[in-house]
Parts: structure tokens; C-alpha cells; sequence
């Protein structure tokens, strides 16, 4: 009995081995909703690394041996959405890459195929090889407070899972994409760090509901961070894992964003909003009732303030579901419901012919443009049949049915990028539609 008392007594200073493997006392109160939430998302969450090769041309030695070669590595984050092994993540952090690899919180390391990319959503969904993966589903971003709890968890500078908290600071954010060519209008804005490698992280509410997927940061600002909300990343993953890519859709209006000198240039009394521009003919616009000059002002009770944001309706919504519009014509106010749907087939092709005045043909796994028109656009620009067409929109292209889809692309934004091949020579040339 003495010996037990001495052993009691002396059992702090004992191996842990030998002491009772109690829980820390007040283990429960620290587990708080930030630990929970936690505990729940972060095993599907992984860490991508993506490795390019990069042609580049030695300054010295360059005339003789030719360009060298050297790999770059992206570090990104993603998330699991389905155990079948389904994971997203953002474009630019997989963009060129020739081999990509995803590590699990176990420390699993898989490697991944790419199954679909948008770099105008900046998202893309991939597909890697494992059992017994842990997933949580995108949730959804409609109910969205300002001011709830939430919490981001990725890799920031490959620091492999961290999780860090804060608030939703606001919705409907316009952000421009990192290098200036797009723009962002319904980005989801949070205090929580944000940081290089937390890219395609999840972003979650206090319910461990992923409500976005982390994507942007501000260069310079402190305490800022963006997410692509969740209810327009469902529709852009369903896209990519049904065909591939994003699937344009069709409204046949052309819209600008209006401004004082659009507004007095037209005698508009409205000063802010999405001008109709253009309404093309036999399109969902025409038969909505929309007409040239009305200004929308309202997509589904929500502001317009730009163009950007009616596009940004019309990709978070199912092809042909219902917008209702609010539209100022003149004076009056009227309602109208639009449909978007899918382009019809060859509708792309025949916007190239009629607005750029280019005829393209698929030759030897090549886009060749076979007829110019007299006196069109490509005509003035220089172009001539024989040269080669090589990607739109800054996208690579496979086909001329690919072409057809960034033309119909194209009229949203109101211009066409194409890259053209003229014999060692690559020339972007910008084309309005």
C-alpha cells in the first residue's frame, strides 16, 4: 500500500509510457464550432502540385544549341467533392501543367488527370486514383450573411493544411482576374487569410457547408480575401465533368455596360445598368421581348450595375432555366423572363463568317482559314486564306466545332482574341463582333 502512494505521488515525474492516457481537462469547452468544422473538411482537402516545362532561349549560347527546357512547379489547394476520387480546384493553379499531383491529409500521393478547365471561371475539376477518400460537397451560397463565421482551409505558401477564420465581409465583389483579361462580379469577399497556395481551398460557413472555393487575392492588400461562390462553381463542375468544358450559352443580346457618356449618348435617363445594345434575330432575347436601347437593371431582384453582372446570372443558373429581368424602357418599367439556352450547332461558325469574315476548315488536325471576305474585317486585318488558326480567347483549340464555341463566347464579351500561324510567326489579333 506505502509502495502504491509513493508510486501515485511521483507518477508526473514517470515515463508517459507508464502514466494513465487521461484527456486533457477542458478538451470538450476548446472544442469550439472553428475545431469542429475543422476536424470535418480538412480531410478532403488536399494539396496540388503542378509541373510545366518551360522552352526558353539561352541569351548567349542560344544561336547554337537552341532554347533550353526547365521545370516550374504551381502549388494550389483543392477539395474532394466525391469519393470516387473527384477533386476541384482552380485553372490557373493547373494551367500548362504536363503532370499533376495531389497529396491527402494521410499523406497520400496521387496522381491526377485533368477531366475539364475554364480559365474564365477559373475553375477545373480533376480525377485521381484512391480508395476510401474522404469528400465533402459543394454546398450553396444563396443564403449567404454578411458578418457569419467563416473559415478557410488550404496550403498557403505550401504549408500543408492550415485553417484560418474570419467573416464574410461581402458579396457580389468585382474582382479582375490576376493578369487583367477577365472580370469577376460575384466574388465572395472574407477577412480570413487568404494566401498564395490556398487556391482552389475550400471556404466553408460554421455549419462545415463549403459555401465557395477560395481563388483570389488583391496584390499589396492585407486582410482580403475572395472566393468563387458555390452555387455558380456547382454549375461550372457539372459542365466540366459532363462535356469537358464550360458550355457557352446563347441570349443573342448584346450588352454594354452603361455609363454617363453611353447614358447622354443615347438620351437615357437611367445611369447605370447593362444596355442592350444588339438583339439578333429568331435568339431567347428577341423572344423574351427585349429590345435595342432598354437598360436591364435587375436579374432576379439583384442589381445590375454592369454587364458583367447579368453574365454572372446566366452561368450561375441551369441552361434554360427562368431570369427574370427588370428592364427600364423609356420611362417605363417592364418585366420579362429570359431564357438562355445552348447555341445551336454551327451558330459560332456562322457569327466567324458573317461579323469577322473568316470561312475555317479542318485540315490535318489543323484549323485552316480557307476564304477571307473582300473588304471584312479579317480582310483589312491582313488575313488570307492558308493561315492557321491556333487558339481563341486565349484557348487552345482542337476543332472548329471548339472555334465556333469561343465565338459564341465572344459575342458576350463583344470581341474575339484569335492567335494566328503564318509560318514561324504567331499574331493576336482582336476582332469586334
Amino acid at each position: 500500500m506505502a509502495f502504491l502512494l509513493v508510486l501515485l505521488a511521483f507518477a508526473p515525474l514517470l515515463p508517459k509510457t507508464l502514466q494513465a492516457q487521461a484527456p486533457p481537462a477542458g478538451t470538450a469547452a476548446r472544442r469550439t464550432p472553428v475545431v469542429a468544422v475543422a476536424e470535418k473538411v480538412s480531410p478532403a482537402v488536399v494539396n496540388v502540385s503542378a509541373e510545366s516545362t518551360v522552352r526558353e532561349a539561352d541569351p548567349f549560347f542560344g544561336l547554337f544549341f537552341g532554347p533550353t527546357t526547365r521545370s516550374m512547379q504551381s502549388l494550389g489547394s483543392g477539395l474532394i467533392i466525391d469519393a470516387s476520387g473527384i477533386v476541384v480546384t482552380n485553372a490557373h493553379v493547373i494551367e500548362g501543367a504536363s503532370r499533376i499531383q495531389v497529396t491527402t491529409l494521410d499523406g497520400r500521393e496521387l496522381d491526377a488527370d485533368v477531366l475539364g478547365s475554364d480559365r474564365d471561371a477559373d475553375l477545373a475539376v480533376l480525377k485521381v486514383k484512391g480508395q476510401n477518400l474522404p469528400a465533402v460537397p459543394l454546398g450553396h451560397s444563396a443564403d449567404l450573411m454578411i458578418g457569419e463565421t467563416v473559415v478557410a482551409i488550404g496550403n498557403p505558401f505550401g504549408l500543408s493544411h492550415t485553417v484560418t477564420s474570419g467573416v464574410l465581409s461581402a458579396r457580389g465583389r468585382t474582382v479582375p482576374s490576376e493578369r487583367g483579361e477577365r472580370l469577376f462580379t460575384d466574388f465572395l469577399q472574407t477577412d480570413a487569410s487568404i494566401n498564395p497556395g490556398n487556391s482552389g481551398g475550400p471556404l466553408v460557413n460554421i455549419l462545415g457547408d463549403v459555401i465557395g472555393i477560395n481563388t483570389a487575392i488583391i496584390s499589396g492588400a492585407s486582410g482580403i480575401g475572395f472566393a468563387i461562390p458555390a452555387d455558380r462553381a456547382r454549375r461550372v463542375v457539372d459542365d466540366l465533368l459532363r462535356f469537358g468544358e464550360l458550355r457557352p450559352l446563347w441570349t443573342g443580346a448584346r450588352l454594354l455596360t452603361l455609363d454617363a457618356e453611353l447614358a447622354q449618348r443615347y438620351n437615357l435617363t437611367e445611369k447605370r445598368g447593362a444596355l442592350v445594345f444588339k438583339i439578333y434575330p429568331d435568339s431567347p432575347a428577341a423572344e423574351a421581348g427585349l429590345a435595342e436601347q432598354d437598360v436591364i437593371v435587375a436579374v432576379e431582384g439583384q442589381p445590375v450595375i454592369s454587364r458583367e453582372d447579368l453574365t454572372t446570372a446566366l452561368y450561375t443558373a441551369a441552361a434554360g432555366a427562368p431570369l427574370h429581368l427588370d428592364v427600364r424602357r423609356g420611362g417605363r418599367a417592364v418585366k420579362m423572363t429570359l431564357r438562355a439556352v445552348p447555341p445551336s450547332e454551327g451558330l459560332g461558325l456562322r457569327f466567324l463568317e458573317r461579323s469577322v469574315g473568316l470561312v475555317v476548315q479542318e485540315s490535318r488536325g489543323q484549323l485552316v482559314v480557307g476564304k477571307v471576305t473582300n473588304g471584312s474585317p479579317a480582310d483589312r486585318t491582313g488575313l488570307r486564306a492558308g493561315d492557321l488558326i491556333l487558339g481563341a480567347n486565349g484557348q487552345e483549340l482542337s476543332s472548329a466545332e471548339a472555334l465556333g464555341r469561343e465565338v459564341v463566347r465572344g459575342i458576350d464579351r463583344g470581341s474575339l482574341l484569335l492567335a494566328v500561324g503564318r509560318g514561324r510567326y504567331i499574331y493576336n489579333l482582336d476582332f469586334p463582333l
